[in-house]
């Protein structure tokens, strides 16, 4: 044991040492959360170039709100009260006479207008729109196009300016409709008043008051079964997958030849593991550090799972140890690092499958998938972590299970691995397959 202690030592004090671990304890936060941060500081960078509309209303009574609803925005909404700065584009339209006699040339014309940076978009109004003739709930696609309302634009599916029409249109419709009926808007409006059910969590006696978790928005159900599962994600690539190279560099280099001359294969590979562990424990002690430090200052710290940090710990541990166990047996079993990238993919494909099915779990981490996939022990790290994250209550049996069966499976992997890396530290030159690393598990 104490041998084995050497060498995680060292392999410990050359990852934290190196410019790499520094580079990657800065970036990977950059990462996880860079993408937010873009968004929120793109989110008004927005094309302000004007923006010219085509209209072609076959009803000949929508048009005119459409034109004074862009002339009230181009007003009031083009520029930011306090800088000055115009931060929307402003929208121009045009209204373009219908050709009843042949409307697909004036399609044809209008979307050449578009290629030509002359138009952003036309929209075409059914003449029967109004009036429809087609049942309630009928699919768009098969209506005739006389009841349709269609936007056409090089990016309309995506395009802000189809929203900003479709809410105009549909306002005055319903406006039309109602003076055939002869009802007012605002009468209507108030009776047809859309209620929302607001999303609580439950309620609680402490001291003799009843005290309730308030108000959640979907994005605060989310946030932490998110940062959790990124965290230990994060964890198990820094740490397991470089073992391969480790491994491998020093196999070609003849460096394990002369190790095994005072240590044994085992004890070799267990070292280089515990070496990883005490890397990935520091980063983590370093990340959550920050998060509790952050967490308190813009208080938020009832936010802060603390009853969950201590499953976390273990739950990482066993990972690193049962994939790095992996990675390290097809390090040892391979020649060169094309061969390698080969042999890793199984292995990378164990590690991310939770991330195919975590949203699931998050949204019904209660249901039978989410938890005999919680207690697969190759999920068992992530999936069960996410569930315990969860509002939801689990079951207390649920995540000790989980915990034996990694426990039993991460031994089992790094016995395994152990046979693989004791025969393949010293093949040279004859690449290994699947079946040879089957055969030196069972055969030794």
């Amino acid at each position: 044991m104490r041998k084995t202690w050497y060498i995680a030592v060292r392999e410990y004090n050359a990852a934290v040492r190196s410019k790499a671990f520094i580079v990657s304890m800065v970036l990977m936060p950059v990462f996880m959360v860079g993408g937010i941060v873009v968004q929120k500081i793109m989110k008004g960078k927005v094309d302000t170039t004007d923006k010219k509309i085509a209209i072609v209303d076959h009803t000949g009574q929508i048009s005119e709100a459409i034109e004074a609803a862009a002339t009230s925005r181009n007003e009031k909404e083009l520029f930011d009260l306090k800088t000055g700065k115009k931060f929307r584009p402003k929208y121009i339209i045009e209204r373009v006479t219908p050709n009843e006699e042949d409307p697909d040339k004036q399609r044809v014309e209008l979307s050449d207008r578009i290629r030509a940076n002359k138009l952003h978009a036309f929209i075409e109004i059914g003449k029967d729109v109004i009036e429809p003739k087609a049942e309630p709930g009928t699919n768009s696609d098969i209506l005739p196009m006389s009841e349709r309302v269609v936007y056409h634009g090089e990016r309309a599916a995506i395009d802000d300016v189809r929203g900003w029409i479709r809410e105009i249109v549909n306002k005055r419709i319903r406006e039309l409709r109602l003076a055939k009926v002869d009802m007012a808007a605002d009468v209507v409006e108030r009776l047809t008043r859309f209620v929302p059910v607001e999303p609580h969590g439950l309620l609680s006696l402490e001291g003799g008051k009843v005290k309730a978790e308030g108000r959640r928005s979907e994005g605060q159900l989310l946030v932490i079964p998110i940062i959790i599962m990124m965290l230990m994600l994060m964890m198990i690539m820094i740490g397991a997958p470089p073992l391969i190279n480790s491994v491998l560099e020093e196999k070609m280099q003849r460096i394990a030849e002369v190790l095994l001359g005072s240590v044994t294969p085992f004890q070799i590979m267990f070292g280089k593991l515990l070496g990883t562990v005490g890397v990935s424990l520091t980063m983590v002690v370093i990340y959550v550090g920050g998060g509790i430090l952050l967490a308190d200052r813009i208080d938020a710290t009832e936010y802060v799972p603390y009853h969950l940090l201590p499953w976390f710990v273990v739950y990482l541990v066993m990972a690193i140890l049962m994939f790095g166990a992996m990675f390290s047996a097809v390090g040892a079993a391979c020649s060169d690092l094309k061969e390698a990238q080969s042999m890793t993919m199984p292995v990378m494909v164990t590690v991310m499958i939770p991330m195919f099915v975590w949203v699931n779990v998050v949204k019904d981490p209660l249901s039978g998938f989410s938890t005999w996939m919680s207690l697969v022990p190759t999920c068992t790290p992530l999936l069960m972590l996410i569930r315990q994250a969860t509002p939801s209550t689990i079951p207390a049996w649920q995540p000790w299970v989980g915990l034996g069966g990694v426990v039993l499976f991460t031994i089992f992997c790094v016995w395994v691995a152990g046979r693989i890396f004791r025969v393949g530290l010293l093949m040279q030159g004859k690449p290994a397959k699947i079946t040879d690393l089957v055969r030196w598990a069972i055969r030794g």
